[in-house]
């Protein structure tokens, strides 16, 4: 064994020998920024070795030096330093307002009444004789069967267990609470008359970036609390492919995958915990989930691996409830876990919860609703019919496969200018010196470089501008967004022609896919009657230069809505309403799913997207005014 002592932190931990230190790191809760899930490549894991011995590929090195921590292996007691750039810090994660019900029915975006999937209904029982000796269950079934309308009612064991004590302890007054799943009822809980206990639900976003927990009243319809934190799996990769593999080819890959997501939700049940002392785990008796498919599959722990062989199969898309206790939540053991249905390989249950969030299917006009992550997953259409697609736009938009790219966290650069003598000014996320740059402020970047001549519609650097901000470096030209002297990070922040390079891509997967959902339709772009964006990273982007550098279509801006996490909105939905859940089951069955890799048009389409704005400057008659 070996210690490893971390620095600025001061903290330390004992590793086996033969461990990284990335895996130290993690032992010792100091999550580093490793887009690779370890594999060596991104090279954004960095570190300092202050002291010890270390093994680095295959030659020992001694002494101080920047490494990349997940291909040291620790060979003595050592030291190590971890830059501010290298943490892995709190994220800027988009958390809905308040949603208070008024007079029992949800916000317009839902529109569902209150009525949740878990319900407590008090009832009286008349009392048993020699002559009326029917059992407890019996009697108990026929006077739930006036409150409740199942057509069948189940009840289990545990259940079962508490039912006598608990007639005879509330004097024949029972609470029941009763979840409403697919047409029937389940018994989940009995208690001794009229019970003073609160009963609860969490909505749950589990996003590839970020996860996001609502705690919900059930008796009431009010949200208590919020939180939001990055999702714990990302130290096995940024996406969801990179995820697949891990699970696939790690020993024990699967299980430490599911793991992190619960690792990531329960600290955050526990931070809301600690603020509402009156809400005990156990009052907590339903919890719903939207997440996209992979990330089901991995909570869950059914192996994703087929999802991303040819020809793409999930091993169900439609999930059955879980008892809370078999995934291991520190709440009511016999309450269930809701997992909203996903439509196919890459398009889930977070989509299907947007959708159900944002009333796509009631409307009469033609609607793009689209979520722009990794995987820009987005749905066309309206209440006659609905298509879908997802196009791999890579981990660029969360800062992977950037040179100084990031996560939305503290330090990181979102808004850019860049004035006539090719001047920088930027924001960075609560004002602290810039680190690196995120993906608003990438498409920012993008968007001004062109705008002011720096680079032409291929990405290509003009070198022939006179400004010491454009250079040549080791892989290329690149331009400095902030000195070494102005930065956190004491080095030049710069953006390169590869990043430049790998944003086209990026932004030309999601013009792309629009396209070819139109295409399928036969329809024009200018038909769209309203384009709503969802998720964290559309929330803040900037729309116009969204537009000109191609990755939204060119129309009137106000038919554009940015409606936030509508994952959680619509996972909240569900929880508060049996309607809603049936929505999101019939949704799931009557979206249509658009396979981007059959035929020739996605690339044939995404070829020409890859251009600023696009080959075809007619898609874009307001820029070229």
């Amino acid at each position: 064994m070996f210690k490893v002592l971390f620095q600025p932190d001061n903290v330390v931990v004992e590793v086996e020998a033969q461990s990284t230190l990335l895996q130290a790191a993690d032992k010792a809760e100091l999550p580093l920024n490793v887009t690779c899930g370890g594999k060596g490549t991104c090279g954004k894991c960095l570190v300092r070795v202050l002291k010890g011995d270390y093994l680095l590929r295959d030659d020992t090195v001694l002494g101080k030096a920047e490494i990349p921590a997940c291909q040291a292996v620790v060979l003595s007691d050592i030291e190590v330093e971890i830059p501010q750039e290298t943490k892995l810090v709190k994220h800027k994660v988009l958390i809905q307002k308040d949603n208070l019900l008024a007079e029992k029915e949800l916000d317009l975006l839902a529109g569902y009444k209150f009525n949740p999937l878990v319900r407590r209904y008090e009832v009286t029982l008349p009392e048993p004789s020699l002559t009326e000796n029917a059992t407890d269950l019996n009697r108990l079934l026929v006077e739930l069967k006036k409150h409740v309308s199942c057509s069948e009612i189940k009840i289990f064991l545990p259940a079962l267990r508490k039912l006598a004590y608990a007639l005879r302890d509330g004097e024949w007054n029972v609470s029941v609470d009763v979840a409403h799943i697919e047409g029937y009822g389940e018994i989940i809980d009995i208690l001794p008359g009229k019970s003073k206990t609160d009963l609860y639900g969490l909505a749950i976003d589990i996003g590839t970036t970020t996860v996001v927990v609502f705690l919900i009243d059930l008796l009431t319809g009010s949200v208590i609390d919020k939180r939001g934190t990055y999702n714990k799996q990302a130290k096995y990769g940024d996406d969801v492919i990179s995820r697949m593999i891990c699970a696939d080819e790690e020993e024990d890959g699967l299980q430490e995958l599911q793991q992190a997501v619960l690792n990531s939700i329960n600290e955050l049940i526990s931070e809301i915990l600690v603020n509402h002392p009156h809400v005990e785990r156990d009052f907590i008796k339903l919890v719903v989930c939207a997440g996209n498919t992979t990330m089901t599959h991995l909570l869950l722990a059914l192996h994703p691996k087929y999802i991303r062989l040819e020809p793409y199969i999930p091993t169900a898309a439609q999930f059955p409830a879980v008892k809370i206790k078999d995934l291991g939540l520190p709440l009511y053991g016999e309450g269930l876990v809701i997992n909203i249905p996903s439509i196919a390989s890459y398009v889930g249950g977070d989509i299907i919860a947007g959708a159900l969030a944002v009333g796509i299917e009631k409307t009469d006009e033609l609607t793009l609703f689209i979520d722009i992550g990794t995987n820009g997953e987005m749905v066309l259409g309206n209440s006659d019919w609905l298509i879908s697609c997802a196009c791999s736009a890579g981990p660029a938009f969360e800062g992977g496969g950037i040179t100084f790219g990031m996560r939305a966290m503290r330090g990181a650069i979102e808004r850019i200018e860049i004035d006539n003598d090719f001047e920088v000014v930027y924001e960075t996320i609560e004002n602290e010196k810039a680190v690196g740059i995120c993906g608003s402020g990438l498409i920012d970047g993008l968007s001004k470089l062109h705008s002011s001549g720096l680079i032409d519609r291929t990405g290509k650097f003009q070198t022939d501008i006179s400004t010491n901000r454009l250079r040549q470096g080791d892989d290329g030209s690149e331009f400095v967004l902030v000195w070494a002297k102005e930065g956190g990070i004491n080095k030049d922040i710069i953006i390169t022609e590869s990043d430049i390079k790998n944003l086209l891509r990026a932004k030309g997967a999601i013009f792309a896919g629009i396209r070819s959902m139109l295409k399928l339709v036969a329809l024009e772009i200018y038909v769209i009657d309203k384009v709503l964006i969802a998720g964290g990273f559309g929330n803040y982007l900037n729309l116009d230069d969204s537009i000109k550098i191609g990755l939204l279509p060119d129309l009137d801006r106000n038919r554009y809505q940015f409606v936030g996490n509508t994952s959680v909105k619509g996972a909240q939905a569900v929880l508060l309403s049996t309607d809603a859940y049936q929505q999101s089951l019939e949704l799931s069955k009557k979206v249509t799913y658009l396979e981007l890799s059959v035929g020739n048009t996605f690339m044939e389409e995404f070829v020409s997207a890859t251009f600023i704005p696009h080959t075809d400057l007619t898609l874009f008659p307001s820029l070229i005014k």
